[in-house]
């Protein structure tokens, strides 16, 4: 029995998905899309969100307990950070609390992939508070030989959350935040050709970005980056099955969901995020 268990795990194997609250299943959706042939186990912690006002230390003990029950409880074996805070402020943290499993946060590829659309090297990055605070874009996009200027746009979440995605108000709040961050660019001599969506929430916000910006300009969608990543992490372990489409038609994408609290909520807006019903939201203790 424990053998076709793991015939059955090698055949579809399970990807575990963590963000502070529901924003992350916008990167589940990129996943499902890029690797549908995988299991999802998805978690949102929404009793202890948001993640930007708590300390380095704190935010890691929550990350990895989220990681480890993916791991311990709903047998993951490869763990995507679907959390821009928590990538940028845990993800030692998080490889040290589950170390034979493959962890992605949303930064790396999201800055990787700007290197590769960047012909000027000059990258503009949107993205909340708390991650423009902790300067990991900066960080990972400097690696890469970019320069960065970097802006938090935090009207933004509330937009996405009330529905607001092709609303007035929206489009000109957009529209003052590159405004603010063109400015700021022609003020440190940038010449910008690509901007980073650094919010796992603002995929929703993709067309609106792209009818904002300047003609030239490329828009990184960081949900999407990292899914393509992972299909160059997971499917190097697991083989090119995993993202092989069937050869029949496949079944609906086998995907759990789980929540720390506000179930209702993640119910009813997680829809939005992952672009089919989330289904039956399971609450979870995860202790303090």
């Amino acid at each position: 029995m424990m053998h076709d268990t793991k015939a059955r795990s090698q055949a579809t194997p399970t990807i575990g998905v963590f963000d502070s609250g529901f924003g992350g299943l916008t990167v589940l959706r990129s996943l499902i899309h890029h690797m549908p042939q995988a299991r999802y186990a998805f978690i949102g912690d929404t009793a202890r969100l948001p993640y930007g006002s708590k300390s380095r230390r704190t935010i890691a003990r929550y990350a990895a307990q989220s990681a480890q029950f993916l791991v311990q409880e709903q047998g993951a074996e490869f763990l995507v950070i679907a959390c821009n805070t928590a990538s940028a402020l845990a993800l030692d943290a998080i490889k040290e609390a589950v170390p034979t499993i493959p962890v992605l946060g949303v930064i790396e590829p999201g800055a990787e992939a700007a290197r590769a659309a960047s012909h000027t090297g000059d990258v503009l990055v949107i993205a909340t508070d708390a991650t423009v605070q902790s300067h990991a874009y900066l960080a990972a996009c400097k690696q890469r030989g970019l320069r960065t200027i970097e802006k938090a746009g935090p009207l933004l979440v509330p937009l996405v959350e009330e529905g607001w995605i092709d609303h007035p108000v929206t489009r000109e709040v957009i529209e003052i935040y590159l405004n603010e961050l063109r400015s700021e660019a022609g003020e440190h001599g940038f010449r910008a050709d690509t901007l980073v969506l650094g919010c796992t929430h603002y995929p929703l916000l993709r067309s609106a970005f792209e009818h904002a910006v300047r003609p030239g300009v490329t828009v990184i969608d960081s949900a999407e980056s990292t899914a393509q990543a992972a299909v160059k992490l997971f499917n190097g372990r697991v083989g090119s099955a995993l993202a092989r489409p069937s050869a029949t038609k496949p079944k609906q994408t086998e995907v759990r969901c789980f929540a720390t609290d506000s179930v209702e909520k993640f119910e009813r807006l997680g829809s939005r995020f992952l672009g089919r019903p989330v289904g039956k939201v399971t609450l979870v203790d995860l202790g303090g």
